[in-house]
């Protein structure tokens, strides 16, 4: 009788786990907010210019990244153009396919994933003339596709990569500019 208690409740143990599992797939994700904001002493014109050429973002990317463009250059950038490319994430490559979804010259411009590895993203480019420069506003809202990735992937590898990242596209573009 305890042994077929025993592998009863074992089964529901079980049976619920799978249940969860599946059942997170449903859920709506939660969303993550991330903010960069720096200002470089130069014309709007100069400074739009460079970052609406896709191929500078290979410049402005950490090399470990592996970022590398699959869309035949040059890419005029415009609202509805789509850019291809494989980026290392965890030193796995993977494809990554984004739109620029909203486009208008020397002020603004959104990619937003198509496919790739978050269940969602939109990154915002800002660009506002200011005294003495340009102040340029990076603001992304994204997704993780499992409760695993948000609770534990997250906090340990997602957030201190974006900082990592968004660290050195600022000492290059610091560099570049000032």
């Amino acid at each position: 009788m305890i042994k077929v208690e025993k592998k009863t409740l074992i089964l529901s143990v079980c049976a619920v786990l799978i249940m969860v599992f599946l059942l997170s797939f449903l859920r709506q994700p939660k969303i993550y907010t991330f903010k960069k904001e720096q200002f470089v002493a130069s014309d709007i014109d100069t400074v739009f210019e460079f970052f609406s050429r896709p191929e500078n973002l290979e410049k402005i990317t950490p090399k470990k990244m592996g970022f590398n463009i699959i869309t035949p250059k040059p890419i005029e950038m415009k609202e509805g153009a789509i850019i291809d490319y494989t980026v290392k994430i965890l030193g796995v490559p993977m494809r990554w396919r984004t739109i620029i979804s909203s486009y208008k010259k020397n002020e603004y411009f959104v990619d937003e994933q198509l496919k790739g590895p978050y269940s969602y993203w939109h990154h915002k480019h800002y660009f506002k003339v200011v005294d003495g420069g340009v102040m340029i506003i990076d603001e992304i809202t994204y997704a993780l596709p499992l409760e695993a990735f948000r609770l534990i992937v997250h906090p340990l590898i997602i957030k201190p990569q974006l900082n990592e990242i968004f660290d050195f596209r600022f000492q290059t573009i610091q560099d570049k500019f000032n």
